[in-house]
């Protein structure tokens, strides 16, 4: 049974997925599962999934995509629709798998578009709730302008060697996947707007005022479409990854949010 063991590799059939698995303090609470970012994996979360665990009580689900981390490799290139494939087609499968219950996703990037588009956009049953940390619902010149520097940083700098410490042998893919995808001129298109007002769980969003990889028009679309509730907390002296700029403030914030439901 995986939940016998902190660490290691869920079994989807087409896919092994590295995870890691910290047990309730309480009974009765949901179960928190983390999407990581573009560029995550398991261990980008650092100390925040024992942190989330400790102040709300919950168990707490952190795992890799494929691709990612541990994981099991993807082909490339992959398809400009690799986030709608996670929300609407491996989350689901990943979720009925676990057995969790009910859970509260927390994603940040491109794990908090994904869990906007499982709750929006497929029955999403076990969700009680969604915190999207710098989310984004469509793509801006913004968002394009960080990821071709990101390129050039990691052509150029010691990023590789950085994230290979993440990413293992899945480190190209993960870069390339990721970075090819967002660079392709028709991604400019993507937009998840769609899915929002099928959103039936409150939703909270947190977002720092200088996140280089997106602007004001991704949260105003959420809060305006959104077909549940959404609280909006701005930070102040906060880039892309709130968790990482302002712990404490983020933290106090997803625990607050979590109590309510």
């Amino acid at each position: 049974m995986w939940r016998d063991h902190q660490h290691g590799q869920i079994d989807l059939g087409d896919q092994q997925l590295e995870y890691k698995w910290l047990r309730p303090h309480a009974a009765g609470r949901p179960t928190l599962v983390l999407l990581h970012e573009g560029l995550g994996a398991v261990a980008i979360w650092r100390d925040l999934p024992e942190r989330l665990a400790e102040a709300t009580g919950c168990g707490v689900f952190v795992y890799s995509r494929a691709g990612y981390g541990r994981s099991s490799a993807v082909e490339l290139p992959r398809p400009l629709t690799y986030m709608h494939h996670e929300g609407l087609d491996v989350l689901p499968r990943l979720l009925g798998h676990l057995g969790l219950g009910e859970v509260v996703l927390i994603g940040h990037s491109d794990g908090a578009s994904i869990s906007l588009i499982h709750a929006g956009g497929t029955p999403a049953e076990r969700v009680r709730g969604v915190v999207a940390l710098a989310p984004h619902v469509m793509n801006e010149e913004i968002c394009v302008a960080s990821i071709r520097q990101a390129k050039i940083a990691y052509e150029t700098t010691d990023l590789r060697a950085r994230l290979a410490k993440l990413h293992h042998d899945n480190v190209d893919g993960a870069f390339w996947g990721w970075n090819g995808a967002w660079l392709d001129p028709d991604f400019m298109a993507w937009n998840i707007e769609e899915y929002l007002p099928g959103i039936r769980v409150p939703v909270m969003v947190i977002q720092g005022r200088n996140d280089e990889y997106g602007s004001h028009v991704q949260y105003e679309s959420i809060q305006a479409r959104s077909g549940a509730q959404v609280e909006l907390v701005l930070l102040e002296d906060c880039r892309h990854s709130p968790h990482k700029d302002q712990p404490e403030v983020t933290l106090a914030a997803v625990t607050r949010f979590v109590a309510g439901l």
